[in-house]
């Protein structure tokens, strides 16, 4: 039997190489998804793809930055397939100026507040608003989209990105508490240096210098973040909460 028929989940971010691959792992298991994501072009195609080989998805595009437009992806997302059982809040931007992540001294302000707004804010937005539905039917999974870099320090990536995942680790904790006795889990998931397109922002040479840093000597592919997602949707863990889960290969132990 698969283990979401009758289940819903909203993936935000979810026409990204990460994001697309967990939409693609819980309609396999019998999940109807709400995607929202600013793509429209990639997520119109992607719910068309899925919605011809059977699957129930739907496709909102929304700045999850802003409170207005989460609430009105949320709204509809419901309308269309009921309310959100499983909430992965996935998306996450890392600007770079040529391939490289700017200094605190060369940082515009605005590219601090749009990261902050995308990547953190929008967790706290979607988890405010699927929260009350999760709590009158006791019962709901989160995942948040964490990662390595919010663990230990990683050149790579910019303060902004690290502050935002370190910040989504505390938030997935107290989270967890806040809603526990609701039988609601909050988990987290801290990737490393994932095959995606966003990898293309930096030089080859610095994707292959982290391969050879990372115990299983390779990058690691989006369908492996998915298949760690899906173990923290699914009622296997329903005895795990406030939990983050390194899914690097052994990229940055902590």
């Amino acid at each position: 039997m698969m283990r979401f028929s009758n289940k819903t989940a909203l993936v935000t971010g979810a026409v990204g190489g990460i994001g697309s691959a967990i939409v693609r792992a819980l309609v396999a298991e019998g999940a109807s998804v709400g995607m929202v994501d600013t793509n429209a072009v990639a997520g119109q195609a992607l719910g068309a793809e899925l919605t011809a080989a059977g699957h129930k998805v739907f496709y909102v595009s929304a700045d999850v930055g802003q409170f207005a437009e989460c609430e009105a992806a949320v709204s509809a997302i419901k309308t269309k397939l009921g309310t959100i059982d499983i909430l992965v809040n996935n998306v996450g931007i890392s600007p770079k100026q040529n391939g490289k992540a700017l200094k605190v001294w060369e940082m515009p302000p605005q590219e601090w507040d749009t990261v902050m707004s995308v990547n953190l804010n929008s967790a706290f937005y979607m988890t405010r608003l699927v929260t009350p539905d999760m709590i009158q039917k006791r019962d709901g999974r989160i995942i948040n989209m964490s990662s390595v870099a919010g663990k230990a320090y990683c050149d790579i990536v910019a303060a902004h990105y690290a502050a935002t995942k370190a910040a989504l680790i505390g938030a997935t904790r107290h989270w967890a508490a806040d809603l526990g006795e609701y039988n609601i889990t909050v988990n987290g998931l801290a990737p490393g240096r994932i095959s995606t397109p966003l990898l293309k922002m930096v030089s080859q040479e610095t994707n292959d210098a982290v391969a050879q840093v990372t115990a299983l000597k390779r990058l690691g592919t989006p369908e492996e973040v998915a298949d760690a997602c899906v173990f923290f949707a699914s009622d296997q863990a329903r005895f795990v909460t406030g939990q983050i889960l390194d899914v690097a290969g052994g990229w940055l132990m902590t």
